[in-house]
């Protein structure tokens, strides 16, 4: 074991970030492999290094006993104590058994370890640093495209972003830079493996969070987020400061903050409410921006049925029901929507609640 190879593994240690010891171990390892498959034997041995001679041995491990029925296992009491004399029955000895030429066996087996380690260790170094990224936002250039994939480089790894995964009306081109939320980071035999998406919900959550301060600073909660990618999301907010508005914080002035993450979704629309723990408020809210006359709430099977003005209810329900269907994911409460004319001839309006004029909303 020359000094060279020393130098090497502390180099490696410094500039790669690969402990030594995991190196050595594993030296080691390969080491006593190659001595038992060359030289034919079954010893229990062990390697020492000496780093400041630069060199190593290779020591057989025999167990001290009164009578040797195993040479390659055992050493009888008279011939440990030849070595040292306080040796007892049952005690370990350690006798070098280095070949001459060891030297050229040992080289390449430090080799082979040394680049096997160090992929290992570099996928190791990678993984660690992709792990802590899970469920965040990282910022990648796509490299290539296939019917399936599309490619991203994020760094030190490359992403695969899966066809379930992208936003259908968005184009993908070599070269562009690209936002992509992390949603799982694994460690495999193939090294690291990271997945992304353009159309979790957390990558809206994540938007937010860094185009929103108070979201950031955790003074706006963004309490809960349903998404159809691509085309439209709801997303609901919450302050307990009450001199904190929750929605107008998102919205942003002039509509800057809320516009940015727009931008980035490429045109998705996003509607932001105000949460409440209050069904009635809360699902009136979700529904924007249709207006709502009232909600009737079923506790026990935890569904609602709203009704809203006649000429409303295109809006409320949404194109396919894509509003209706939206606002029930994020409330967590199923939700019929009946116009005012309908629900008054089944009985379900208040005699309270007036009727509302087409008028009363021109301005609002």
């Amino acid at each position: 074991m020359s000094s060279e190879l020393f130098n090497a593994i502390n180099y490696l240690e410094k500039e790669k970030g690969i402990d030594k010891n995991i190196l050595l171990e594993a030296l080691e390892a390969a080491l006593i492999s190659a001595y038992k498959k060359n030289f034919k034997s079954a010893n229990n041995v062990s390697v020492k290094f000496d780093e400041e001679e630069g060199t190593m041995q290779i020591h057989a491990r025999k167990t001290v006993v009164e009578e040797v029925e195993d040479e390659q296992e055992e050493i009888s009491l008279d011939a440990a104590r030849e070595i040292n004399l306080s040796y007892e029955v049952g005690d370990i000895v350690e006798i070098e058994v280095t070949p001459r030429n060891f030297g050229r066996i040992a080289a390449q087996a430090a080799k082979q370890v040394v680049t096997q380690r160090v992929r290992e260790a570099e996928r190791g170094v990678i993984f660690s640093e992709y792990a802590d990224r899970e469920e965040d936002v990282m910022t990648g250039i796509i490299q290539r495209t296939d019917p399936n994939f599309v490619y991203v480089d994020l760094g030190k790894i490359e992403a695969k972003l899966a066809k379930s995964e992208q936003i259908s009306s968005e184009e993908y081109h070599v070269h562009d830079r690209i936002k992509v939320f992390v949603t799982k980071v694994e460690n495999t035999n193939k090294g690291p493996q990271i997945y992304i998406s353009r159309s979790h919900p957390g990558l809206l959550k994540r938007l937010f969070e860094m185009e929103v301060p108070e979201i950031y600073d955790g003074i706006v909660e963004i309490k809960s987020i349903s998404r159809e990618a691509g085309d439209r999301s709801k997303i609901s907010v919450y302050a307990s400061n009450p001199d904190v508005d929750p929605v107008g914080s998102c919205v942003g002035p002039k509509g800057q903050r809320v516009q940015a993450v727009v931008d980035e979704l490429n045109g998705e629309k996003i509607d932001i409410v105000e949460w409440s723990e209050d069904p009635v408020v809360y699902v009136s809210n979700a529904l924007s921006p249709s207006k709502v006359i009232d909600v009737l709430v079923d506790e026990e099977n935890k569904a609602t049925t709203v009704i809203v003005p006649d000429f409303q209810l295109s809006l409320a329900i949404g194109k396919r029901g894509q509003n209706a269907r939206l606002a029930a994911k994020l409330t967590g409460w199923k939700i019929d929507i009946k116009s005012e004319s309908v629900a008054r001839n089944e009985g379900l309006l208040s005699e309270e609640i007036q009727e509302i004029d087409e008028d009363d909303f021109l301005f609002d």
